[in-house]
Order: C-alpha cells, then structure tokens, then sequence
C-alpha cells in the first residue's frame, strides 16, 4: 500500500459468466478480520460468476500493525479502501459491508460513488457522528425483532481489568502502547469472544464464533476513537443515489434506529430482515445471507 500497509486478502474467482463487477467485503470491527466462514458464504457468489475480494484491514486479520497507533483513522481505512478498488483494476465494484464495515463503505461511497455500483449493508453499525435522536421511530411489531440474550455491554464488563484499563487510558490520551500488540491483541481476542455471544439469535451458534483469533486491538480502540470526531456526511447521504440493500437480523445487537437511518437517509434503499439470525447473520442464516444477496446483485 502507498500508506505502507501490508495488507493480507483472499482472492476468490468467479466461475462460469464473468460478471462486470467485482464484490469486496468489507469485515466488521474496527480492528476485526474476515474468516473462513465468510469465504466459505462468499464462495457462493464467486460460483455465481462474481469475483470476490476480502481484505484485513490493516491492525487486524494478518495485515501489518502500526507503530503510532494515532494512525489508525477512518481517513486512513478509506484510503485504503480505495486503493484495493484500484487494484482489483474494475471500472467499479460492489461493497458488502459488515458492522463497522459498512460504516467505512457508505463514507467510501459519499465521495466515490462513481466507482461503486451497488452496495450492501449487513447490520450496520451506527452513522457517526452518533446521533440518538436522529431517527426515533419504534421497530415495527411486525418484524417480530428480538433482543439478543446477551448485550456487548456485558461482555466487555467481564473482559475488564485494571491493566486493560490502563492500556485504553494510555492509548486514547497519550497514544501510547502500554502492551505490546501481541498482548494486547490476545486480550482483544479473549474480549470478542465475551461479546459475541450477543451476535446470534440462538445462543447454541455461540460455539459457532470465535473459531479464529485475529482482532487487533490498538485498531479496534483508536479508529473507534477517531470515528467519533469525524464530521458529518449526512447531507451527502441524502443525495446519493446508489442502490442499497440493507440487511438485519432479527436479533441483531445494534439498535432499530441506527439500521432506520440509513434507511431514511439514503434515497436508493431498501430493508430485508433477516428471521432466525443476530449480528451475525452469515453465521446463522448462510443461505438466506447469499440468496438475498444474489437476488440484489441479478436485478
């Protein structure tokens, strides 16, 4: 990467009819990783003639960790960003965003979306900077959503201590690193693993996650930090017109009116909620995840 970036990715090819476009996923996080289940689900669409690309983004996955973690921006995943859709050497792409990785696709697309030709959001994580009372309106009763058993809070609750205190003390006032990455990624490994379980709607998939280590903590905690102070793109939004399928479980863990959002916001969008599946919803819901997909994509 011009950045200095190593980035680690797979490549899968597609089968059959080539389609135009090629798909890069975009995983959750920040500091997250894509996984084998998500090449596995991916698989799908390559056999369906899309080319799929999915990268770590860097301080995650394989992908290399900074020495001045101040330099884990949103400006920096973007560039980035870019710089893959420059690579794969397509006139455009398709986006499929998880979580945060829709976050970091829909600010791609406010100022690239000559280069992306539809985009998909799965879960998507809240449009910053945070707004709680830019959308208020109930969850219909006829979704049927459901709250997770457990909540990201707990989670992170029983993952604290007082050294992991100090570490985010240390980084978000002094962006300094108290523990080395390899330390400081375990206990972000061991953290996930406590949050996730809020990420399913039948807490008998929980053994279904954390099959992989791979999230990188310095990238987790400072993107997130600089993702709070970064300005405001929705008038941009109202004006995009790209298409967009907006995915949710029904039991996903991010709030009703964040997913409502993009929905108000974003003119050229739709919703498609998901029965039986929670943050996760490839994890879950795998043939109803690509089918939907697909049906978006072959319109």
């Amino acid at each position: 990467m011009h950045s200095g970036s190593a980035i680690a990715y797979t490549k899968l090819n597609a089968k059959g009819t080539q389609k135009p476009y090629p798909v890069i996923y975009l995983h959750g996080g920040p500091g997250g990783h894509y996984s084998n289940d998500n090449i596995a689900t991916l698989q799908v669409l390559a056999d369906s003639g899309y080319t799929v690309y999915l990268y770590d983004q860097v301080g995650g996955g394989n992908s290399s960790r900074l020495e001045h973690i101040r330099d884990y921006t949103v400006q920096r995943h973007i560039a980035e960003l870019e710089e893959v859709i420059e690579k794969t050497g397509a006139e455009k792409v398709i986006l499929i965003g998880q979580s945060w990785g829709a976050i970091l696709g829909t600010l791609y697309l406010v100022d690239h979306s000559d280069k992306v030709d539809k985009i998909i959001l799965t879960c998507p994580g809240p449009i910053y900077p945070y707004n709680d009372r830019a959308v208020k309106e109930k969850i219909p009763d006829s979704l049927h959503f459901k709250t997770p058993h457990y909540s990201n809070k707990d989670g992170n609750i029983l993952a604290a201590n007082l050294r992991t205190d100090a570490m985010a003390f240390m980084a978000t006032n002094f962006g300094k690193k108290l523990a080395g990455d390899a330390e400081a990624d375990a206990f972000a490994a061991y953290s996930n693993a406590l949050v996730n379980r809020s990420c399913v709607c039948d807490t008998a998939n929980i053994s279904k996650l954390n099959r992989e280590a791979g999230n990188g903590y310095y990238a987790q905690l400072m993107t997130y930090l600089n993702l709070t102070k970064i300005t405001d793109k929705r008038n941009i939004f109202r004006n995009t017109g790209t298409k967009m399928l907006v995915m949710k479980g029904a039991c996903d863990n991010q709030p009703w009116d964040a997913t409502n959002e993009y929905l108000a916001l974003f003119k050229n969008s739709r919703l498609m909620f998901i029965p039986g599946a929670g943050h996760f919803i490839f994890i879950e819901q795998p043939q109803l995840y690509t089918s939907y997909i697909l049906g978006f994509l072959n319109e």
